[in-house]
């Protein structure tokens, strides 16, 4: 009995910092039933206007409630560092197990995955409920409608690419970990905000070509483009991404 209160009161401030992330459920328009978790900030204040950050999860942590969406990114926000200096209303959607973020197939019989994007296709039901959701929390909440960021990894940093050629005047700065995109259809209006791309070169799930090739294409278009390969770093990329120590300030900063 002792070990096992002992064992609770050990666990509580993780809890407790988790909780901080409110779990509620979207009705998207296209009849998704999307989960998603929304960080406020510290002391939060409706009247005033925050930034918003939206964060996409990979494809390991689809389903209806994946506590791995706290561990492989969005604990970032979580820090009292980041609450403290970078106050940020961060909305994280949860993808169904049988849908992408991204309009890509993947063939998962080669090494790294062969991806196929295609954005003549239109937006998955999972991205475009994800949008929705952020266009209800900007109308309803105290948000700074220029100051709307989104991030995310593996598929994620695909959803990432699409979203904001998707939807380029929603975004002000975006940060793809370890995915990538359709090249071919970027366009200018696409490329009119600040990237920070990340991938390690010994990726074996998604090739680290998949960022060079949008590197190429961003800057062929005149973007501002940060890319930070990491040498020797396989698919767990954004555990160096989003231990980056200018990461969060960069990205509030566009």
């Amino acid at each position: 009995m002792k070990l096992t209160i002992l064992a609770l009161i050990i666990s509580m401030p993780a809890l407790a910092q988790d909780s901080l992330y409110q779990k509620k459920v979207f009705q998207a328009s296209n009849g998704l039933a999307l989960p998603y978790r929304i960080l406020l900030p510290q002391d939060y204040d409706p009247q005033k206007k925050y930034p918003v950050i939206l964060f996409l999860h990979g494809a390991g942590e689809r389903g209806s409630d994946n506590e791995k969406q706290l561990v492989h990114g969005a604990k970032l926000f979580l820090t009292p560092e980041n609450r403290k200096n970078f106050p940020a209303i961060v909305v994280a959607p949860q993808c169904p197990t049988d849908n992408y973020w991204g309009s890509v197939s993947v063939d998962r019989t080669t090494s790294p995955f062969t991806l196929s994007f295609d954005y003549s296709r239109p937006a998955t039901t999972a991205l475009s409920a994800a949008i929705e959701l952020v266009k209800k929390i900007i109308a309803e909440e105290g948000v700074d409608k220029k100051r709307v960021y989104i991030t995310g990894l593996s598929m994620g940093g695909m959803g990432t690419f699409e979203a904001v050629y998707r939807y380029p005047k929603l975004f002000a700065a975006a940060a793809p970990v370890c995915g990538g995109g359709d090249a071919s259809r970027y366009t200018k209006q696409a490329a009119k905000i600040p990237f920070w791309i990340f991938h390690g070169d010994a990726d074996a799930v998604v090739s680290v070509k998949e960022s060079r090739a949008m590197v190429a294409k961003l800057k062929s278009l005149k973007a501002s483009v940060k890319y930070t390969e990491y040498g020797g770093v396989n698919h767990n990329s954004w555990d160096n991404a989003f231990a980056e120590p200018d990461f969060v300030k960069w990205l509030l900063s566009n």
